[in-house]
């Protein structure tokens, strides 16, 4: 716990330095999709065998989700890309409130915990401040499924009435396609009694790997990545070994937009190019070839021209690329519009492009993006995690060198970001104090 707590303040303190102007050249490999492995992690709690996931990136999140299981009696084991679960002797139902509120996948061990045990206490979670992201379809999700749950003083309170201390089959409707009530109520459903259907369900490539986890170790879900899923309830669930984290398809992004920004062509991999549709599709729209061969993508920048983008669930274009991509537009020829409809908070990194020398203007959840000739570097700060990758691209568009501050969010969601960069030609350097 405290060895998380540590890490986060160090990144604290940390500045990268982002020298602009210079050329990318080479291929950039892309690491296990983080909003996939915090869940498949937390599915763990379903079994009383161990799970062994492959292709986990390394990450001050994971680090917090491993403390969180750990604070519950999982025991976790974990070797280079590789951890091991096993939720064999469970020692709690309720986590922590210092690690839950600062990790919000955390709040997902709530469906897993009453699934298996029959009661949870769960701390209302934290994670990047970009909106409510409220978690009542989460609660009216575990209601309709047979729970008795309460919210008092900041925690959540569920528990399965009777002996049997099993959840039973419903039909569940949800108000939007929220990712994390998806995943919450599926893990709830898979150990419950008889048929459950999740109508609206969230369709993103991230519940389809949760669900094929899950089925893996024995659940029997059927429709995941459509509108629709169906859960037929098992009475347990097994262990299973050598499972893989998709590719974590807002990294490969955020490359191929640093590819973009910095007008080089750049080869992109392991990418599932159907998870990146609306991505590849803008940024063939502004101005970029792209070529997919297999799990590879290879992107060679011509003239960039703005365009338009609204933020929509999978699969429009994804709200966590939408700070990354306002950055490219900010170098583009022309006036692009981009609108936030996921998150209400979501335009922070506004004021910092402009102290770069960004031209937008802001109207209501609406940036107006005037393309300009050159950025110039300037002290910024990453106000979320998605944002301080955005000052990383700005920062490498930019003439002169730009501090990026806010790095424990960069942590959170990018695996070794600068060394990744370096890689490839940029020069981006952790100042550490």
């Amino acid at each position: 716990m405290m060895a998380v707590a540590e890490a986060s303040q160090e990144s604290l303190k940390q500045r990268l330095n982002v020298s602009g102007g210079h050329g990318l050249k080479g291929t950039l490999r892309v690491s296990g999709a983080k909003n996939s492995a915090l869940v498949l992690m937390t599915a763990s709690l379903l079994s009383s065998e161990t799970v062994e996931l492959t292709n986990i990136p390394s990450l001050t999140d994971i680090d917090g989700m491993s403390a969180i299981l750990e604070s519950l009696g999982v025991q976790v084991d974990r070797a280079s890309d590789r951890i091991r679960l096993t939720a064999a002797e469970l020692s709690g139902s309720a986590p922590p409130y210092e690690l839950v509120n600062s990790l919000r996948a955390s709040f997902f061990s709530i469906g897993p915990l009453l699934g298996r045990l029959g009661h949870a206490r769960v701390p209302l979670p934290g994670g990047c401040r970009i909106g409510a992201r409220p978690v009542i379809e989460h609660i009216r999700g575990l209601k309709a499924l047979g729970a008795v749950v309460n919210v008092e003083h900041g925690i959540v309170s569920a528990s399965v009435p009777g002996s049997r201390k099993r959840l039973s089959g419903a039909q569940i409707v949800l108000d939007c396609p929220s990712v994390g009530a998806t995943e919450t109520i599926l893990m709830a459903a898979v150990l419950a009694e008889g048929v459950s259907t999740i109508e609206n369900a969230a369709q993103e490539p991230e519940v389809q790997d949760l669900a094929n986890l899950l089925n893996t170790m024995g659940a029997r879900i059927t429709g995941a990545g459509g509108p629709v899923i169906t859960v037929e309830g098992v009475e347990r669930l097994r262990g299973c070994s050598n499972y893989p984290v998709i590719p974590d398809r807002i990294e490969a992004g955020t490359f191929l937009m640093a590819a973009a920004i910095t007008r080089s062509p750049l080869v992109v991999e392991p990418v599932i190019p159907e998870h990146l549709s609306a991505v590849l599709q803008k940024l063939r729209d502004c101005g970029c070839s792209i070529e997919i061969n297999g799990r590879s993508v290879t992107i060679t920048p011509g003239e960039i021209h703005a365009v338009d983008i609204t933020t929509q669930p999978f699969p429009g274009f994804p709200t966590d690329l939408q700070a990354p991509f306002m950055a490219l537009m900010c170098t583009a020829k022309g006036t692009s519009v981009i609108s936030e409809k996921i998150y209400e908070n979501r335009l922070q990194h506004v004021a910092e492009l402009q102290r770069m020398g960004a031209s937008i203007r802001l109207e209501s959840s609406t940036a107006i993006v005037e393309g300009v000739a050159q950025l110039s570097a300037a002290p910024v700060t990453g106000t979320d995690l998605r944002a301080a990758a955005a000052m990383v691209l700005a920062g490498l568009s930019a003439k002169g060198i730009t501090e990026v501050s806010g790095l424990k969010h960069l942590d959170r969601g990018y695996d070794d970001l600068e060394a990744k960069l370096s890689s490839v030609g940029a020069e981006v350097k952790r100042n550490i104090p």
